[in-house]
C-alpha cells in the first residue's frame, strides 16, 4: 500500500505542483524524503522570502505553488508575506510541519501550539487532519480551495509521523470553475452604463489576475468610458498607454471622490470599493457605484450596487449587453514632460531612473515594483502595457519585491524581469538574492537609495508629527551584499552609468543589481 506522501506526490504531479518553495527543519523531513527526481526544491534563507516567492510564482504560473515551512517558527516568519499573499489573492498552499503525534500531549520541542489557529484570518482555510489517513483529502481540499475564486492561500499542518502512514489513493478533481454572474444583476449594470453620460470605469488587481485585461479594454472602448487604477492594485489590468486611461486613484476618500465626481456612473471591475491609507476629508458625494466582484464580503461590505461574478465571465457578459455609443471619448491623460539628464553634480531622482528604465525596457518585461516612497514616478514615467506586466504588494508589508522578482522568474524564465526597490524594503528580502544566483534567475534588480524610510518621512510631515525617530537608514553596501550572495552588481550614480548599467543587466543572462543614489522625495 502507498503511503501519505506517496498519494499527497500523486496528486502533486497531477495538479502540475511539482516545484517547492522551502526551508526545512527537522519536522518536514519525511515529507522530503527520497525527494523524486521530477520535482523541484527552491530553497529560500528565511520563511518570508520564502513566501513571497512562492507567492509570484503562483500569480505568474496561473497555478497554486507549495509553500513547506518548519513548524511553529518557520510559519511565524512567513507571516508578513502571508499576509501579503493573502491580500494578493495568490493560490498558495503552505504545508507546515508539526512534531510527532505521539508527542503532541506533552508539549514537545518544536511542537505548534494550535497550528490551525495561528496563520488565521490570513488563510481561506486551516487544518490539521485529525488522523494521519486523513492528509491527502485535506491536502486536495487545500487545492481546490486555494485556487477556487477568490483565491488565496490555504494552510495545512501535518505531523511528522504523518506522512510514513499507509494511505488510500485520492482522485485528482479539477479545479472549480469560474462562475458567471446572474442575468438580472448584470443587465442592472449594462442599463446603468447606456443612460450614463459621463461614465468610468475603476479597475483592480482581479481583472488582471483572471486574464481578463482584453475584455475589459473591450468594454472601455465600447462604452467609451474613461478607465482609472483602483487604489493600491497590486496589478496592471488595464494598458496604462491607451488612450482612455486616465490615471491613478489615490487611497484618501476625498481624494478618490474629487476624481470620480465628474461621471454620473463608475463601474469597479476587480477592486474593492475602495481601500483607503489617509484621512483626508470627506469630499464630495461619489456618483452611482455597481461592483463586479467574485468575492461575497468584498460586495457585502460596499456601499454599491453589487454583482457576484468572476472579471472575464462578468466583463465579457456586460460588453455584449451595453449598446454602442456616440458619446465622445474621454481626453486623453496629460502626463510631465520628459526630464533631461541631471546637471553634473546633481543627484538622480526616482522620476528619472522610472523614465530611463522605460526608455530600455524589453517588450512584454515584467516589473516588480516595492518602493512606495517613489511610486508617484512609476505611475507617471514607468506605463505598464502588457498583460501580467506588474506585480507589487497589495498589504504594504515590506520584503515582497525582491523574492517575488525571483519567483516571477522561476515561472517565465524567459521573460524579462526587473524589480525595482527601495533600500529600506530591500533589506527585508534581501536573503533572496542568494536564491537569485543558485537558481540562475536573470533577474535585474534596481536598488533606489535615498538613505531613508521616506514613506515614513512623508507620513510624518503630513501628519505634523515633528521629530520622528527611525527613519533615517544609509551606510547600506548593496553591491557587497549582492555579491556576497553571488550575484553581479554595479554602483549608479549619473544618468550615463544609469543606461549603460541597465542595458548590461537587461542583456545578462545572471541576476544583477544596480544600486542606484537618488535624491530624497520631496
Amino acid at each position: 500500500m502507498k503511503t501519505v506522501r506517496d498519494v499527497v506526490r500523486d496528486l502533486m504531479r497531477d495538479w502540475k505542483l511539482t516545484t517547492i518553495f522551502g526551508n526545512p527543519g527537522s519536522t518536514e523531513l519525511t515529507f522530503l524524503a527520497d525527494f523524486p527526481d521530477d520535482f523541484r526544491y527552491v530553497l529560500g534563507l528565511q520563511e518570508s522570502s520564502v513566501v513571497a516567492m512562492a507567492d509570484a510564482f503562483a500569480q505568474q504560473s496561473g497555478n497554486a505553488a507549495i509553500v513547506n515551512l518548519h513548524s511553529a517558527g518557520g510559519l511565524g516568519h512567513g507571516l508578513g508575506s502571508l499576509v501579503t499573499a493573502f491580500h494578493n489573492r495568490a493560490p498558495l498552499i503552505v504545508l507546515a510541519g508539526q512534531q510527532s503525534r505521539s508527542l503532541l500531549p506533552g508539549d514537545p520541542y518544536l511542537g505548534a501550539i494550535e497550528p490551525a489557529e495561528f496563520p488565521k484570518p490570513y488563510v481561506k482555510w486551516s487544518y490539521q487532519p485529525a488522523r494521519a489517513q486523513d492528509v491527502p483529502a485535506a491536502f486536495a481540499q487545500a487545492y481546490r480551495l486555494a485556487t477556487q475564486a477568490p483565491m488565496g492561500p490555504v494552510y495545512l499542518s501535518v505531523p511528522f509521523d504523518d506522512w510514513n502512514e499507509p494511505a488510500e489513493p485520492v482522485a485528482a478533481l479539477p479545479r472549480i470553475a469560474s462562475f458567471a454572474p446572474d442575468a438580472d444583476a448584470l443587465a442592472t449594470v449594462a442599463a446603468a452604463l447606456d443612460a450614463s453620460e459621463r461614465p468610468a470605469l475603476v479597475v483592480g488587481a482581479a481583472v488582471d489576475a483572471d486574464g481578463a485585461v482584453p475584455e475589459a479594454v473591450a468594454l472601455a472602448e465600447k462604452t467609451r468610458a474613461a478607465v482609472w487604477a483602483a487604489p493600491f492594485s497590486a496589478r496592471c489590468s488595464f494598458p496604462e498607454d491607451h488612450p482612455q486611461f486616465a490615471g491613478f486613484l489615490p487611497p484618501a476618500r476625498a481624494g478618490v471622490a474629487g476624481l470620480l465626481e465628474p461621471y454620473d456612473c463608475v463601474v469597479v471591475l476587480g477592486a474593492p470599493v475602495f481601500t483607503y491609507h489617509v484621512v483626508a476629508g470627506g469630499g464630495p458625494e461619489l456618483p452611482p457605484l455597481y461592483v463586479l466582484s467574485d468575492d461575497s464580503q468584498l460586495l457585502a461590505r460596499a456601499r454599491a450596487t453589487g454583482v457576484l461574478t468572476t472579471q472575464r465571465l462578468g466583463i465579457g457578459g456586460l460588453t455584449e449587453l451595453v449598446s454602442g455609443t456616440e458619446r465622445p471619448a474621454p481626453a486623453p491623460r496629460q502626463l510631465p514632460p520628459r526630464l533631461a539628464d541631471p546637471a553634473a553634480g546633481e543627484q538622480l531622482s526616482g522620476a528619472f531612473v522610472y523614465q530611463t528604465i522605460s526608455d530600455l525596457l524589453p517588450e512584454g518585461a515584467l516589473v516588480v515594483e516595492e518602493a512606495p516612497t517613489n511610486r508617484p514616478d512609476i505611475q507617471e514615467r514607468l506605463p505598464i502595457t502588457a498583460p501580467g506586466g506588474f506585480l507589487t504588494m497589495a498589504s504594504g508589508v515590506l520584503g515582497y519585491g525582491l523574492p517575488a522578482a525571483v519567483g516571477a522568474a522561476l515561472a517565465e524564465p524567459a521573460r524579462p524581469v526587473i524589480a525595482v526597490l527601495g533600500d529600506g524594503g530591500s533589506m527585508y528580502g534581501i536573503q533572496a538574492l542568494w536564491t537569485a544566483a543558485r537558481e540562475q534567475t536573470a533577474v535585474t534588480f534596481v536598488i533606489l537609495d535615498n538613505g531613508e524610510y521616506g514613506a515614513v518621512r512623508k507620513h510624518a510631515r503630513r501628519n505634523n508629527s515633528g521629530k520622528v525617530p527611525g527613519y533615517e537608514l544609509g551606510g547600506l553596501d548593496f553591491c557587497s551584499l549582492a555579491t556576497g550572495m553571488g550575484c553581479d552588481a554595479h554602483r549608479v550614480e549619473t544618468a550615463d552609468e544609469l543606461r549603460t548599467a541597465l542595458r548590461s543587466a537587461l542583456a545578462a543572462t545572471v541576476p544583477t543589481l544596480l544600486h542606484v543614489t537618488i535624491s530624497p522625495a520631496a
